[in-house]
């Protein structure tokens, strides 16, 4: 039941016709994020296999992120904005939350959105159409198991009834934990291209810091920390393997 909640609230697929979902649900939906993973990971992989059969590279890589903000509806993209924009102009604790809640994008917000892409789209253009096909599917996994932990480190930093979504996660059980990290690791363990392996470490790296970053400024998360962790994680995968396959 999480695990269809969890696909209901992270893409825009029509799940929510397959059966009715209680409320809830979905206050577990995070450790069943990296299985959403397969679903928006593999699809982007496909749609970069499909596109580079008939369109120019460049073109095809475009198309493959292009269909996952259609398939997550900017979900994550979103709280990166609101991210930045928060922790770029909030000198204070409540100034973050007030700018975070307000629906406008701001300066940082566009600014951090152009920095994001731009390095996402060079990080991955170098690399072989094949080998960002695997790395696409080990990523988007991966990094969002990896910023799933943020409900296990930080507390939540409004009232429930102040939450943008109407739901405040719960932590993880330990079964609920293995899955995650189950959810998140077998891709990589299965297709993972040979000698890339250190990217794996980014994510971890970029979590724990932006989480410190959280704790210090925020005294906690909101959701749209958890998208913008998520990418910026997934970023830091990809900037390392970028950097490893140069360097090789």
């Amino acid at each position: 039941m999480s695990l269809l909640a969890a696909l209901i609230f992270f893409t825009r697929l029509p799940w929510w016709r397959l059966r009715s979902v209680p409320a809830a649900a979905f206050k577990r939906i995070v450790p069943y994020w990296p299985f959403v993973g397969w679903l928006t990971g593999g699809v982007m992989a496909a749609t970069l296999w499909l596109a580079g059969q008939v369109f120019p590279y460049g073109v095809a890589l475009l198309l493959a992120i292009a269909v996952r903000l259609l398939l997550t509806g900017a979900l994550h993209e979103d709280g990166l904005a609101d991210f930045c924009d928060g922790f770029g102009g909030g000198s204070s604790r409540e100034r973050i939350l007030r700018i975070m809640k307000d629906s406008f994008i701001g300066s940082y917000g566009v600014i951090g959105l152009i920095l994001y892409f731009l390095l996402l789209y060079f990080s991955l253009s170098p690399m072989p159409l094949a080998q960002v096909c695997m790395l696409m599917l080990c990523a988007d996994c991966w990094s969002k198991c990896c910023a799933a932990q943020i409900i296990n480190l930080l507390p939540y930093a409004r009232q429930e009834s102040e939450s943008k979504a109407g739901v405040v996660y719960s932590r993880m059980t330990w079964p609920e934990g293995v899955a995650c990290v189950v959810g998140g690791l077998l891709p990589a363990c299965l297709w993972l291209p040979e000698g890339v392996w250190p990217a794996m470490i980014a994510p971890l790296l970029v979590c724990g810091g932006l989480c410190y970053m959280m704790k210090r400024r925020l005294q906690g998360y909101v959701g749209d920390c958890c998208g913008a962790t998520f990418l910026l994680c997934e970023l830091s995968f990809y900037l390392v393997a970028s950097g490893l396959a140069f360097g090789g």
